[in-house]
């Protein structure tokens, strides 16, 4: 199959899936009046690659000489990850900073499956490895949207899988058919599955020989019976293109993804048991899901930068020195995150075929990122002003009685007018003081893994021993005693 275009992923869409958004079941997610504006927001990733084939930073020549896209492209190189890189951006910022995540994170996953099925294949006698590869050409072939369900709901988080007072708390093997596995659980936090062709489950955490039950992976349809998604509508439910330019226009739609007795067909198992592989499966997802979340953070750091500059202008204050001084470090936040993301495609590792990015790098680029996010936020509020949240409301602004009130008064610098000072407090307002602005930031935080995570993936990265020597030699002294 050729591209896909927007319609055609619509359409792909309205197959009887269960989803239930506010206690309610949605029958046709595309036509729902919150749920299909995410549909058509995130059809972008369709309407760019079917207008343009030929451009090598959207599709690329599948084997059959046919254009595919790139997200498919197998990385191979550091070029190929920094390519990669490039379409994420592009896309990201085509949608206004909101990434599509619809073939993202699904290709992430099918680049770990192929690394760790391979070398599980290659040390037990599986053959999970030609399984994933069928599911892959699936995928790339019918140009599928793609989520992931990583994040299990997780219960006790003192205990491990099998050791929960409710066993459904991590997705777990109930039994094994002639036909294949049946699975239960809950996965919390799959970004978009509601939008998604395909639903790819892989472990969240290394496992003990008696979770051998939970560690599973598997591929299984949006539309299986069985599976229910209970999309969140945390974020997005501003109608106001004044008020919220933003979140009133695009959507990104989390859920709990429910397996309630599915029954997932033999090739599409990629992991039954093998517990060992769990671990190594979620550490290699995530080397590659961090990466892409570093890639699609640069616009919305971009945003932050230029709504702050645009608004200072606008009230008069580029020459302040406070207002210099805050955006000097919002710079410094956008290039050191972008930076990070660059070294650690540069300095991608080589295995089995596939790059992969530099652990302590990717790592260290997402903690800077959140750990810095909220000082960041800090510096576009207190540039913005208190207009953030005091400027009237769309409902003020179309009656000209009450306008007429504050028109005049609420513009900016010469030449500024109230009109365009008060879209740009909104955008603001919109991205740091809303319903969208607390989504982000607890995004922020806990997307693609904790700040705790990446410290401790870091650390674990770090030749400790090696600079602990240096400094012993340094110092005149035996590093053993």
């Amino acid at each position: 199959m050729p591209l896909r275009s927007p319609d055609e992923f619509l359409t792909s869409l309205r197959d009887g899936r269960r989803v239930v958004y506010r206690g309610e079941r949605v029958d046709d997610v595309t036509a729902h009046p919150h749920l299909g504006r995410g549909a058509r927001h995130v059809a972008i990733d369709f309407r760019l690659a079917h207008a343009r084939p030929g451009d090598d930073l959207l599709a690329v020549p599948a084997p059959d000489g046919e254009p595919m896209s790139r997200y498919f492209a197998i990385p191979r190189t550091a070029g190929d990850l920094l390519r990669r890189r490039d379409l994420i951006e592009h896309v990201t910022r085509e949608a206004r900073s909101f990434v599509p995540l619809i073939k993202e994170i699904g290709t992430d996953a099918l680049f770990a499956l192929m690394i760790v099925t391979g070398r599980l294949d290659r040390e037990a006698g599986t053959t999970y490895a030609k399984r994933v590869r069928a599911l892959y050409e699936h995928c790339r072939d019918g140009d599928l949207a793609m989520a992931v369900a990583q994040t299990d709901a997780k219960g006790d988080r003192a205990r491990r899988p099998s050791e929960q007072p409710e066993p459904d708390a991590y997705v777990r093997r109930v039994r094994e058919t002639r036909d294949g596995i049946v699975v239960r659980g809950v996965k919390a936090h799959t970004t978009n599955a509601v939008f998604a062709n395909e639903i790819l489950v892989v472990p969240t955490r290394a496992m003990a020989e008696a979770d051998a039950d939970y560690a599973v992976a598997f591929a299984v349809p949006a539309d299986t019976p069985g599976v229910t998604m209970i999309a969140s509508a945390r974020g997005f439910e501003s109608t106001s293109e004044f008020d919220n330019p933003l979140s009133s226009r695009y959507s990104l739609t989390e859920s709990l993804t429910v397996f309630d007795d599915v029954l997932v067909p033999w090739d599409r198992v990629f992991l039954c048991g093998e517990w060992r592989a769990a671990g190594a499966l979620a550490r290699t997802f995530v080397e590659f899901h961090r990466f892409t979340a570093v890639s699609y953070k640069t616009p919305l750091l971009e945003l932050l930068l230029g709504g702050a500059a645009l608004i200072a202008d606008y009230h008069g204050l580029t020459g302040a020195s406070h207002v210099r001084d805050k955006l000097a470090r919002l710079t410094l936040y956008l290039q050191t995150t972008r930076g990070l993301g660059t070294a650690a495609a540069a300095g991608a590792r080589e295995v089995d075929g596939i790059a992969v990015p530099d652990v302590a790098l990717t790592n260290a680029a997402k903690y800077y990122f959140a750990h810095g996010y909220h000082e960041a936020v800090r510096d576009v509020q207190d540039i913005a002003g208190g207009l953030l949240v005091t400027g009237p409301m769309e409902e003020d602004w179309e009656r000209p009685e009450v306008r007429r009130l504050f028109d005049r008064a609420l513009g900016g610098r010469e030449g500024v007018g109230a009109a365009e000072r008060l879209r740009v407090i909104n955008l603001l307002r919109d991205l740091v003081a809303s319903d969208l602005g607390g989504y982000l930031e607890v995004l922020a935080i806990h997307a693609e893994g904790s700040l705790e995570t990446q410290k401790l993936t870091v650390l674990q990265d770090a030749e400790i021993d090696r600079v602990k020597r240096l400094a012993a030699s340094a110092a005149g002294v035996d590093e053993l005693r």
